[in-house]
């Protein structure tokens, strides 16, 4: 009986028309953001050489700028483009506004590049602008609708990334809820995010976790490595890693907020290997191996301790160094690429001369082939010719 009700289910999920259809993000379980304060960086269409090589599919960058979308144009790179924060103020108060910015960003561009996904302002709860904080939710509605009047809502998701500033706690993991602050304009937000099919996004680093608690958490925990773990005494859920910690922080608030079905993905994650001197763990050492090692634990396509079941996802952060960010050395030195293209340290991937060498390897290889195979054509003819003279 059961499976009789669910094909009658599918039967009715596929002939209905005013079906709702959910428009998804993320293919697989890595990405990779794609960030360009820098001027010194590859253009956008080495990057996409980079990329694929590479066979990086997810990609974010924090704008709509044409000449990376023009560059990810025919070439199947998935893309979640940003709405920056400074024009969230803006979409907010304005409908026509946001359906003039999502119809030049976006549509204008579909679908010969993929865009995926929209991520409307980044870790703007939880922050010290309070007018934003209130803003963002209509400015997620009023993008959404735009998308809905343009007919790309079920190709093109809806989001906004968070901090972990949004949460009360997350030590241990079960015992996290979101700040009293947060909370009033979180529930809102979710209640839309959840009608409309999207997922939690999270940025997660436990390289910032460590550098401010070193003396609380063991370095091996924050890697990856082998540790002791921690138990969380409610769940009594083991965590090898801080990683997988974090996340089911934000999946206990989410519960506990009354979403307990929402799915998180990690927008940001990663390791610096350079800093000031109060970031003694940003190393090339340390970032080649939470990298490296992310990256295996990714490849299992595996959920967290309390959602097993859940295939976890994440985007990298980031894919260059970019010299241009403000703040401390470590915000500069986050790329797994450095400006010039070479890698920052090997976590399996090759830099923009490698590529170039083995794709001209190849091109002098084909030339050779089609001379040999000319030479050959050649001396057969030859040979014919003087056949038929006999």
């Amino acid at each position: 009986m059961k499976i009789l009700l669910r094909f009658l289910f599918m039967l009715l999920v596929i002939f209905n028309p005013n079906a709702q259809q959910t428009a998804r993000a993320f293919t697989g379980t890595y990405g990779i953001n794609y960030g360009r304060i820098a001027d010194n960086i590859p253009s956008p269409d080495k990057v996409v050489k980079l990329l694929r090589a590479a066979k990086i599919k997810n990609v974010r960058i924090y704008d709509a700028e044409p000449s990376v979308l023009n560059a990810f144009k025919g070439t199947g790179l998935e893309l979640v483009v940003g709405l920056p924060n400074g024009f969230v103020k803006e979409m907010s108060a304005n409908a026509d506004h946001a359906l003039n910015w999502v119809k030049d960003n976006v549509k204008a561009f579909l679908p010969d590049t993929r865009i995926v996904g929209i991520a409307v302002g980044n870790e703007v709860l939880g922050g010290s602008d309070n007018e934003m904080e209130v803003a963002l939710l209509n400015a997620v509605k009023n993008v959404y609708n735009a998308t809905k009047k343009l007919g790309i809502s079920d190709v093109v998701q809806i989001s906004t990334a968070h901090s972990q500033a949004v949460f009360a706690d997350s030590f241990p993991p079960s015992y996290c809820v979101f700040k009293d602050g947060v909370a009033q304009l979180m529930k809102p937000l979710l209640e839309f995010f959840s009608k409309i099919g999207s997922p939690f996004c999270l940025n997660a680093y436990p390289f910032l976790a460590y550098t401010y608690n070193p003396d609380k958490i063991d370095i091996n925990y924050a890697l990856f490595q082998p540790n002791e773990g921690i138990v969380d005494n409610k769940t009594h859920l083991h965590y090898d890693n801080l990683l997988d910690a974090q996340i089911d922080a934000a999946y206990a608030a989410l519960e506990d907020a009354g979403f307990r079905k929402m799915e998180v993905i990690v927008t940001e994650t990663g390791w610096a290997s350079d800093g000031d001197e109060n970031e003694p763990a940003a190393t090339p050492s340390n970032a080649r191996t939470y990298n490296y090692n992310l990256r295996k634990r990714l490849a299992k396509r595996k959920g967290t301790p309390l959602r097993p079941k859940k295939m976890l996802k994440a985007y990298i952060f980031a894919l260059f160094n970019e010299y241009q960010k403000t703040g401390q050395s470590s915000e500069k030195n986050f790329g797994l690429f450095k400006a010039d293209g070479s890698i920052s340290y090997d976590v399996g991937f090759s830099g923009l001369q490698d590529i170039s060498a083995a794709s001209s390897l190849l091109s002098l290889k084909g030339i050779q082939a089609q001379g040999y195979y000319l030479s050959a054509t050649a001396i057969t003819t030859s040979i014919s010719i003087l056949l038929s003279r006999l």
